[in-house]
């Protein structure tokens, strides 16, 4: 598959679930329950078409970012693995917007060149070192387009650390809006996640699900 048409598929799987948060990245603005506004895009055109993915490798949480009130937020293993999945969402949009996407999430603000052609030649790609989502993931193609979505370069084991109840409740109504699923079904799929078992959030996961 090409990577010469002028769009691609940007895969989510964290906070971006939620259509109107991954919006901010594009046309700027404040997110609900974060601490720090987004510019956005420099072309505010809105993604093409939205769909539900699900992504060989396991989300964790990690770091602290202080947008999230020092919490952890969302990153998967960079390596996939077949018999894993996360529920994803992707979004069509311009090469160009997801350049800019990249750089919103690392607070990078000088020219970041995307080799979008390498990283489907082998796989996945370095964009930036020592980022917080600096490789990019090339996992797959789907009506033409090529689907990336992008973590950290390791496996953050060291930096373990719960979400806010801010960031989780806005990956709640992310899949609450992409899949439908239900409590049970969303205490399920977290309660085993590195950075909420063993945590205090995760005693509250019940609650916290029932929220709007």
């Amino acid at each position: 598959m090409s990577s010469k048409t002028k769009h691609v598929w940007y895969a989510s799987y964290g906070s971006n679930l939620l259509e109107s948060r991954f919006l901010c990245y594009i046309l700027g603005g404040l997110p609900e329950g974060a601490q720090k506004t987004n510019p956005g895009c420099t072309d505010k055109t809105l993604p093409l078409d939205s769909k539900a993915i699900t992504i060989n490798s396991e989300l964790y949480f990690a770091k602290r970012a202080k947008r999230w009130d020092a919490g952890g937020v969302g990153f998967i293993d960079p390596e996939l693995t077949e018999n894993v999945q996360t529920y994803g969402r992707m979004y069509l949009i311009t090469k160009e917007q997801f350049v800019e996407v990249v750089q919103q999430e690392n607070q990078i603000t000088e020219a970041l060149p995307i080799d979008f052609q390498k990283a489907q030649d082998e796989g996945s790609l370095i964009v930036r070192e020592d980022s917080w989502y600096g490789k990019l993931l090339f996992i797959g193609d789907q009506e033409g387009h090529p689907i990336f979505t992008f973590t950290n370069e390791n496996m953050l084991n060291d930096e373990i650390n719960p979400p806010s109840e801010g960031y989780l409740l806005t990956l709640i109504n992310g899949l609450k809006e992409t899949y439908g699923l239900s409590e049970d079904e969303l205490k399920a799929y977290f309660e085993k996640k590195l950075g909420i078992t063993g945590f205090e959030i995760e005693e509250r996961l019940t609650e916290i699900v029932k929220q709007r």
